[in-house]
């Protein structure tokens, strides 16, 4: 197997991540990095169409052409298509630091490059784990052997990977609901911080749902669709 893959993050060019990627990927193909300056978490699928904005080619990572830009995580990929015409196969985003299960996937900036991936032409995996510990990381292989071994990317374009810190296993889920109660706290006047508390399904029960599985301590593979479409509502509309 030797795939031309473009590895991009929302943590930035600096995250541990990013480079424990670049590292465990290089034997699937011919790796470029192209990554974001500063962390973009939460931007979901932005981009800088207003403004220019900086693109520089360093020196990161031994033997890959590596670039950082000043700008999103879909941009890194618009970059790589639109200015570098890189030819891309596979894109492999992450690995982020915190779960991107449930309503977190409308928003997190790691999972954004997979749909901008499909609008490229290539297929795509977004790699998250958890927040507070490095542990998931170790799961990567094992996360990257069972997709290829078992021809995931045959059946679908995008495959959501999240990585607890201890597994006993990997399961293929669907997306979640909710992941968290969400609240303001004043910081100082007339500032306000988003937080929240976790509230996601972590039932046995419902182990094919993401935030289940992992709060199972299993790897949860789901795949997605970048169609919006509610196709039940589209069969029954057009109906004859």
């Amino acid at each position: 197997m030797s795939l031309n893959i473009l590895i991009t993050n929302d943590d930035g060019i600096n995250a541990e991540g990013l480079e424990y990627l670049v590292d465990h990927a290089k034997k699937y193909g011919h790796i470029t990095v192209i990554a974001p300056k500063q962390e973009q978490s939460a931007k979901s699928q932005a981009i800088n169409v207003r403004s220019s904005f900086e693109c520089k080619k360093i020196d990161k990572f031994k033997g890959v052409d590596t670039y950082v830009i000043d700008s999103t995580p879909t941009d890194c990929v618009r970059f790589a298509k639109y200015c570098l015409n890189l030819k891309i196969d596979l894109v492999l985003s992450g690995i982020n630091k915190g779960y991107n299960v449930g309503e977190d996937i409308w928003y997190s900036g790691t999972v954004a490059v997979t749909f901008e991936a499909v609008s490229i032409g290539a297929k795509a995996i977004a790699f998250s784990v958890y927040k507070k510990s490095n542990d998931g990381y170790k799961y990567l292989d094992e996360a990257l052997e069972y997709i290829f071994s078992n021809k995931l990317l045959d059946h679908c374009k995008i495959l959501n990977v999240n990585m607890p810190e201890v597994s006993k296993g990997i399961h293929i889920t669907r997306q979640g609901g909710c992941t968290f109660t969400t609240y303001f706290v004043e910081t100082s006047k007339d500032h306000f911080e988003q937080q929240g508390d976790w509230t996601a399904e972590d039932s046995i029960d419902k182990i094919y749902i993401d935030s289940a599985c992992i709060a199972n301590n299993y790897i949860s593979i789901t795949p997605l669709t970048t169609d919006r479409t509610d196709l039940f509502a589209f069969n029954e509309l057009t109906k004859k």
